[in-house]
């Protein structure tokens, strides 16, 4: 029997989180890391440690491998399509890509494609980004096309005086600025497509940010109306279509009762997402093994859930160093909770693992996040905390 090689460059915690689904499908994988001790190489048999941005590296580590994909967007586009022209098969391809790496690149195909996009225009200078304000009304936000993630690369500007804060941001390219959205939350949906055209979307789930960060995500995305849902849907599908995404892409959107269809799409991501790993534990087929799928254009799996709600939990880096010595506590505060954990060194706020809890049948959303609370509380700190949450 042969089996397909995948290769996922970079080797973040997305990439170790594809290789369970990998090995379960009987399918090789490798990864290209930034070095012996991130999060994927452990989790993988082989990896190979280069520097994505060198061209030999990328080169190199291609030819071993059936196809290609990503654990980040950062590769640069210019060596990805000589890749391409070269016969490399790339998923999601370097022109699909280009919309996650360019903000400003998505701004326009949102805007082609006649979906909900905020006010919005590419600057060159604090003239330009003053008649803006000027049109749209203080606040805006200003944000770095590409290289941005976890809220870098984003300055939100109050008032005129604050237009000399910005001046640093320009050093010769044009920026985005937005209008300020008064949005009522963030919203994501994740939408998977092979390349012969099959796409399919799991359910729409609210992304709580803390400090610009996820901190939780609730499946689904409780009290939206269905009409908002049905929309936020199609709109993923549409762009998935009519940008030509292949594998797993995470559509973030402002939900904006009242206003249009109720919500305007604010980034996009083509690549399993923080907010889709609730999947993991609460759908047929998690993310990552439709990822995987997709990219090796087999037929996509179930997007169905297994409970009426799942909660995802981040886990932070807090001030438990030791967070094995933390696991009895921890799992024993929540037997029905998965944990996943990153293999990664511990620091303040870093992203280290993650909880899903799952609802019991006619089990309340509040006991639910209550539960993954919890459980991620005694991993980060040691300690549980107070009841909080409520339906």
């Amino acid at each position: 029997m042969t089996f397909p090689v995948i290769g996922v460059v970079g080797g973040g915690q997305l990439a170790r989180m594809m290789s369970g689904p990998a090995t379960e499908l009987g399918l090789e994988l490798r990864v290209l890391a930034e070095g012996p001790d991130v999060s994927a190489v452990a989790a993988v048999a082989r990896a190979e440690i280069g520097d994505y941005r060198n061209r030999d590296a990328l080169r190199s580590f291609a030819a071993g491998v059936d196809v290609v994909t990503f654990d980040h967007e950062h590769v640069p586009g210019e060596l990805l399509e000589e890749l391409a022209r070269e016969g490399v098969v790339i998923h999601p391809s370097p022109a699909a890509l280009l919309h996650a790496q360019d903000k400003l690149v998505m701004r326009r195909a949102v805007e082609e494609l006649g979906l909900p996009n905020p006010r919005w225009r590419a600057v060159s200078g604090t003239a330009e980004l003053a008649a803006f304000a000027a049109e749209s009304g203080w606040p805006v936000v200003l944000k770095t096309p590409r290289g941005g993630y976890d809220g870098k690369g984003v300055l939100v500007l109050r008032d005129e005086e604050a237009l000399t804060a910005a001046e640093p941001w320009f050093t010769g390219g044009e920026l985005l600025v937005e209008q300020f959205v008064p949005f009522s939350r963030e919203l994501s949906v994740l939408v998977a497509r092979r390349p012969s055209g099959e796409a399919v979307t799991w359910p729409v789930v609210e992304s709580i940010q803390v400090d610009s960060v996820c901190d939780e995500v609730l499946a689904p995305a409780p009290h939206l109306p269905r009409g908002v849902a049905d929309a936020v849907t199609r709109a993923a599908l549409q762009l998935a279509e009519q940008l030509g995404v292949t594998g797993v892409m995470a559509v973030e959107l402002f939900e904006t009762p009242g206003t249009g269809p109720g919500f305007l799409v604010n980034e996009l991501a083509m690549r399993p997402h923080n907010s889709g790993h609730w999947t993991m534990d609460g759908s047929l087929t998690g993310q990552f093994e439709q990822h995987l799928r997709a990219v090796l254009d087999l037929p996509l799996g179930s997007t169905d859930t297994v409970a009426e709600h799942t909660v995802m939990k981040n886990v932070l880096g807090g001030k438990n160093t030791d967070i094995y010595a933390a696991y009895a506590s921890a799992l024993s505060s929540g037997p029905s909770a998965k944990v996943h954990f990153y293999g990664k060194g511990v620091r303040p706020g870093r992203k280290i693992g993650h909880v899903n809890a799952l609802a019991s049948p006619g089990e309340p959303l509040a006991s639910v996040r209550q539960r993954a609370t919890t459980v991620a509380a005694i991993l980060r700190d040691g300690t549980a905390p107070p009841s909080t949450h409520q339906d």
